[in-house]
């Protein structure tokens, strides 16, 4: 995780530590990460932050300095960034959708009708779509993802309207998993919801075209199985790629 452990958002949902001001940025964090992840051999990674809207660009470029210096110490390193919405700030996600990384990873948590209800005021469902859109937009063969918490009170009906505006902005992976109250502070579980209704979940995404659907309890945006799909896919991808002239 990057740009230290305090965030400038309160969702209900998340028990990280808040302020407004979190300590400043460390400016060797980008070569000293990029230095420990070559160095442990990994063949795919998942970068990720809190959010930082006390930084004018939220950290974009911090993020995009990782990156950059992690395929400069091995190109065939996969990476995934899992980014915060950058305050809908689309120069930001650009920065980096184009840093070199494989997959752009950002979560809207939850279906349209609760996102007030569940995240920081700062975040809404359509901001969390631009960013999603905007990074495919600037980079066509960038994998996109995100992940929904199941158990916050949703219909069967709002799931199905979230899977299908974000099939129709081109997202490509989805993750679906039990929402898991943090502290008695937070939101509170309103329904644990079966490995049966999971498994339903998992097969209308499928239907739906996402390149991949992962759904069950314990799932969460990133897990070891998910990265196997995921390494293997982008690989594909490389070797099918014309070369270029």
């Amino acid at each position: 995780m990057l740009m230290g452990d305090t965030c400038t958002r309160g969702c209900r949902f998340c028990s990280i530590k808040t302020a407004r001001r979190p300590p400043p940025l460390d400016p060797d964090e980008p070569y000293n990460t990029a230095k420990a992840i070559a160095a442990w051999g990994l063949d795919y990674v998942v970068l990720t932050s809190v959010d930082r809207d006390d930084i004018a660009d939220g950290g974009a470029d911090h993020f995009a300095k990782t990156v950059h210096n992690l395929k400069e110490r091995d190109s065939r390193i996969l990476v995934e960034c899992l980014t915060p919405d950058f305050r809908g700030d689309l120069a930001a996600v650009e920065k980096i959708a184009l840093s070199g990384l494989d997959v752009y990873a950002h979560n809207v948590e939850t279906v349209r009708e609760l996102q007030r209800f569940v995240r920081d005021p700062r975040a809404n469902f359509d901001q969390s779509l631009s960013v999603l859109k905007h990074s495919k937009k600037v980079k066509p063969t960038l994998l996109t993802k995100t992940s929904i918490m199941l158990g916050l009170g949703e219909t069967d009906q709002q799931i199905l309207d979230t899977l299908t505006e974000l099939r129709e902005a081109g997202v490509d992976c989805l993750t679906l998993g039990q929402y898991m109250q943090p502290t008695k502070r937070h939101l509170k579980v309103e329904e644990y919801v079966t490995p049966e209704r999971f498994a339903h979940w998992e097969k209308v995404g499928n239907e739906m075209g996402f390149a991949y659907t992962a759904s069950g309890p314990l799932v969460r945006s990133s897990y070891k199985a998910g990265e196997f799909f995921l390494k293997n896919l982008l690989k594909k991808r490389i070797a099918e790629a014309p070369v270029a002239e």
